[in-house]
């Protein structure tokens, strides 16, 4: 089975003090990362743009250390990949500061003013997230959206609601309405379908299960909700959480890598919220394998 995930890869500068520590980080790429150690046996793929110059090189090094295929990201020339900074106040809060307005990632099926979606043609499963169609032209995101609709390849989604990457909430809710009606596989978290459609926990449960579409509405701590298939089981939270960041895309990988295995809804709910729980007790987005 193959497995692309689309989206975007950034630098990473995680301050400690004056100094910075440099990693690569994004949120298809966090759940690429732990789908493949979930399921090595899975063809995982990433799929992207970077530029041409020494950082969008590290990041490709960095994804093809992760034993991800690096066939189908493409390089063009003059461009740069999108950087973001994390900075920790007096209590340990952290707050980012990003530069990704003009990123690599942003042109990804453009090719002379048209569109080419075959870099996803041969794969079984597509996965992308909200943040993955912000970056992109709403030209670009609705004709993705009928390319995929066409195509054997499940597709698997995220929303990820992040309302500076979004021309207005409006954009935003219709091609989340779309991307809802047609994936195979639905990953939301319920904080933000809350955010972005103002609904409370009860009516995004309701919405989500009246779609019969497979998948988990992520709820933290209180473990995922089945959807498509009643699962009554329960989560043990993590034993301390240290930081919550990838928390929804380790999940995410965990329960794909389950899922697309073979194991069952149960097991793969299990295994998602168990990668999830040991990803929070650590800093950072990648924990040690």
């Amino acid at each position: 089975m193959r497995v692309a995930c689309v989206g975007e890869a950034m630098i990473e500068l995680s301050m400690q003090g004056t100094a910075a520590q440099i990693g690569v980080a994004g949120d298809t790429l966090n759940t690429a990362i732990y789908l493949k150690r979930a399921a090595p046996e899975l063809m995982v793929d990433y799929v992207t743009c970077v530029g041409d110059d020494p950082f969008s090189a590290q990041i490709t090094e960095f994804i093809a250390a992760q034993n991800i295929g690096c066939g189908n990201i493409k390089a063009i020339a003059g461009k740069s990949p999108g950087l973001y900074a994390i900075t920790t106040n007096d209590t340990g809060e952290r707050a980012f500061t990003y530069w990704r307005s003009a990123s690599a990632a942003r042109q990804m099926f453009q090719v002379d003013g048209t569109f080419d979606f075959s870099p996803l043609a041969d794969y079984d499963v597509v996965y992308l997230s909200g943040i993955t169609m912000a970056i992109l032209p709403q030209a670009v995101r609705l004709a993705l959206i009928d390319w995929l609709a066409q195509k054997k390849a499940q597709v698997a989604y995220d929303s990820n609601y992040r309302p500076r990457l979004w021309e207005d909430v409006q954009v935003a809710q219709e091609v989340t309405r779309r991307l809802w009606s047609q994936a195979n596989i639905a990953l939301p978290s319920i904080d933000d379908e809350m955010d972005l459609f103002g609904e409370t926990e009860d009516q995004v449960a309701a919405r989500f299960l009246a779609l019969s579409t497979q998948g988990a509405l992520k709820r933290g701590a209180q473990g995922p909700l089945s959807l498509g298939e009643a699962v009554d089981q329960a989560y043990n939270p993590a034993a301390k959480v240290v930081d919550t960041t990838a928390a929804g895309d380790s999940f995410n990988g965990g329960y794909l890598g389950a899922l697309l295995s073979g194991q069952s809804q149960a097991d793969a709910l299990r295994a998602g919220h168990d990668c999830a729980a040991r990803v929070v007790q650590h800093r950072g987005a990648i924990i040690p394998e």
